[in-house]
């Protein structure tokens, strides 16, 4: 085994196009950069319309990608991916299969996507370098229960789907408004029936309680005040944990990945359940925590030595002009984190090399659709985004130094 072995850690990749004939010098720095580690990542963000073929379970927007920007990922220089995310199941049960076969066939290290519940869960692993790697990935949505992975019984056949890790939206209310919402419902009749239709229902909750009712998929809990927050459930958590945990007990890396939308209202802040999560997933083993979900650059935490990497944003987003949510310039900026571990895979340092998708001349356009590859940014674009970074990150204890427009930081 090697002294010291580099993850390099990239914002999800949105990726509808093969943008392998692209020669910008800028996009050629940041290959290089991924060529550099001994293994890069990132999150597959979507679905592939393959031999098994498959129908549009979403709207119109996203779509489904060729097998051909496999191709491109791999030439970019990525060797693993997280399949867990909320546009893995935008083909059902026959793009998840496309997506398994054309990945298992480009020989990529994956998780997060599985034929069945009991191949889901598992890690993938791969040895790499002489360094044994796994990753456990998993999905929060919010998505219908019919997108997870389930095992088959006497009574249907298996689903191929998606690694769940169940979240349900808890809204805070106070005892005269709890006292008002339990009126509704029995005014309007809600039954047992109801939840059942609510929940698919894959995942059966309590219809009535002295502290907390469940309208809809939503969990309303009687509290002093008013707020909201999301719940973790216990079973999907404890599962993953296991799997986190038997990975590392044989001296696996083990990478932890969550893909979720239950941001908090700015996209900047951190959810305290998605920092419980991640140190679970420490706690249990796991040499790095990634997560993905929330469109924008999110601190880094060091917890008990090991890098937890809230959000990285975008790598590669292939979205249309008339999404204008997107026109954010935050949106299109990220960085790629190269993460040395020791022989113990423990973390020696973090280099961080910030990236504009598209680059720093197309920021101010209004033509989505020609932003598409990361350039490594440089001179103040490159300051600009460290800086932030850098802020965002002291107030979880992370000094972020800063070095010919790359940022370190030292354990």
């Amino acid at each position: 085994m090697n002294d010291r072995f580099t993850l390099a850690v990239t914002g999800q990749s949105l990726i509808k196009h093969d943008i392998r004939d692209i020669r910008s010098p800028a996009f050629e720095q940041v290959r290089s950069l991924l060529r550099q580690a001994d293994l890069s990542f990132t999150n597959f963000e979507g679905t592939i319309l393959g031999s098994h073929g498959g129908w549009p379970l979403k709207g119109s927007f996203f779509g489904c990608s060729g097998p051909t920007v496999l191709d491109a990922l791999r030439s970019i220089g990525f060797g693993a991916l997280s399949l867990s995310n909320n546009h893995a199941f935008d083909l059902g049960p026959p793009g998840v299969l496309s997506t398994l076969e054309e990945v298992e066939k480009r020989g990529f290290l994956h998780a997060g996507l599985g034929r069945n519940a009991q191949e889901v869960s598992r890690p993938g692993t791969r040895t790499v370098g002489g360094r044994r790697i796994a990753i456990v990935a998993m999905d929060g949505g919010p998505g219908p229960d019919f997108m997870y992975a389930a095992d088959a019984d006497d009574n249907r056949p298996e689903r191929p789907g998606v690694n769940r890790l169940g979240l349900s939206q808890v809204i805070q209310v106070d005892a005269a408004a709890f006292r008002q919402i339990s009126i509704i419902r029995e005014r309007v009749g809600y039954t047992a029936i109801d939840l059942a239709n609510d929940s698919q229902p894959d995942d059966p909750r309590r219809l009535t309680g002295d502290s907390e009712i469940n309208i809809g998929r939503t969990v309303f809990t009687r509290s002093g005040g008013f707020g909201r927050g999301v719940k973790v459930d216990e079973a999907d958590m404890a599962r993953n944990l296991a799997a986190i945990a038997s990975a590392a007990s044989d001296g696996s890396l083990v990478i932890a990945y969550l893909h979720h939308h239950h941001w908090a209202s700015d996209w900047y802040q951190v959810p305290e359940w998605v920092s419980g999560v991640a140190k679970q997933c420490i706690d249990s083993g796991a040499a790095m925590f990634i997560s993905h979900g929330a469109p924008v650059l999110q601190p880094l935490e060091i917890y008990r030595g090991r890098p937890i990497f809230y959000s990285l944003g975008n790598f590669i987003f292939h979205v249309r002009s008339e999404k204008s949510t997107w026109t954010a310039p935050e949106v299109w900026e990220s960085i790629v984190g190269l993460c040395s571990f020791d022989e113990d895979n423990k973390l020696v340092d973090i280099t961080l090399h910030p990236v504009i998708i598209g680059g720093e001349d197309e920021l101010g356009g209004s033509l989505l659709e020609r932003r598409l590859a990361p350039h490594l940014a440089t001179g103040k674009s490159a300051q600009r985004i460290l800086h932030r970074f850098s802020e965002q990150s002291a107030s979880f204890g992370v000094d972020v130094g800063f070095s010919g427009g790359i940022g370190v930081v030292r354990i």
